[in-house]
């Protein structure tokens, strides 16, 4: 069974950083697609960054290109996500999800949500 756990949300001030962290199990680590999403109050879930540790094929969106950074640890099993230079449009409930794809998939320029395994998602809150 594939599980995914996310952690590290927080309240941080802008201009702040955190760090989140996605714990897996279920799966082979490094040659699956991990990907981090994120939901805001009243709008449409986005894909923000994928990982492929093995290959280190990495997907950022345009929102968080150049301030967040996704990372893989495979010892641990677990990805990252470094969220730097935070605005309060960040705020949000994160998420990590998997389908055991070997690539981020991209529809359309935006990271494909029609993934099979989620975790439960992290509060991000960035005060202004």
């Amino acid at each position: 069974e594939v599980q995914l756990q996310a952690s590290g949300g927080g309240l941080v001030q802008a201009g702040g950083s955190l760090r989140l962290s996605c714990a897996v199990s279920g799966l082979t680590f490094g040659n699956s697609a991990i990907a981090w999403f994120r939901q805001a109050p009243g709008k449409e879930r986005e894909g923000i960054a994928c990982i492929v540790s093995d290959n280190d094929d990495t997907v950022y969106s345009d929102s968080v290109k150049g301030r967040f950074t996704i990372a893989s640890d495979n010892a641990k099993n677990t990805v990252y996500l470094q969220m730097n230079s935070l605005k309060s449009e960040d705020t949000a409930v994160y998420y990590c999800a998997t389908d055991r794809a070997s690539f981020c998939e991209v529809v359309g320029g935006t990271l494909s949500d029609g993934l099979r395994y989620w975790g439960k998602g992290t509060q991000v809150t960035v005060s202004s």
